[in-house]
């Protein structure tokens, strides 16, 4: 199965992509290394770990692991106790609802914005992210989605032109890839991957308004299976 976060979150062949992500600080791969495992779970909700054990574990010094972390603090993924560890973030299934509800308006003024300043390089890498949804879907590859999801989330950032708002969204698009990997249904892969595709389309076509519309629907969808978690865990 395919290493997900790698070469700046998009799905890119070598061709494509020019080669690995050697160039990319070593903050940014330490942070990227440490989000896939907190969203993949291997790095368990409510666990604790050290710092130590996570150098050793991506291989990076501790300069910028220790960066790394402080990062993710700032967004709630774990938390730091002196003396006691790094405590990783514990899952409780009502949150998802709230993370949602949080996400919702910003996500709108993001495929707004992306849909009426889109370029070249963002256009490519919309279409790279949802041919990677499309192939997750059919080899139904959970890891493989999760890599898409996080380079449409980029390509939205790097289109909207709005680094207030894609800031503010980042960790809780973070947030909400972790919940829906811990909770995620049979059927929610193909049924996500189809509603982030209409998104992208109507971002492609520079259509505001059925960009606005498709983010909603997607936020309406994601707040669902969210409810239907909280109902069924609480």
């Amino acid at each position: 199965m395919r290493e997900i976060y790698q070469r700046g979150g998009a799905v890119l062949n070598r061709s494509q992509s020019g080669g690995e992500s050697g160039g990319e600080p070593a903050t940014a791969r330490a942070y990227r290394a440490l989000e896939r495992m907190i969203v993949t779970l291997e790095l368990a909700p409510g666990s604790v770990a050290t710092e130590g054990s996570l150098i050793e574990r991506i291989g990076l010094g501790r300069t910028p692991v220790r960066e790394a972390i402080q990062r993710l603090a700032l967004e709630g993924l774990l938390e730091v106790r002196p003396r006691a560890g790094l405590a990783i973030a514990s899952l409780h299934p009502g949150d998802w609802v709230r993370v949602i509800d949080a996400r919702w308006g910003l996500e709108l003024v993001l495929a707004r914005s992306a849909a009426r300043y889109v370029t070249s390089e963002a256009a490519g890498r919309f279409h790279v992210a949802a041919i990677g949804m499309q192939d997750a879907v059919v080899a139904n590859d959970v890891l493989a989605y999760l890599e898409a999801d996080k380079a449409m989330d980029e390509a939205l950032a790097l289109a909207a032109e709005n680094p207030f708002a894609a800031r503010c969204a980042a960790s809780l698009q973070t947030h909400s890839r972790r919940f829906w990997y811990r909770y995620r249904t049979e059927t929610s892969l193909a049924e996500a991957a189809g509603q982030h595709v209409l998104l992208i389309q109507a971002i492609l076509h520079g259509d505001e308004t059925a960009a606005d519309q498709e983010a909603d629907r997607l936020m309406t969808l994601l707040r669902a299976h969210a409810e239907a978690v909280a109902r069924r865990w609480t």
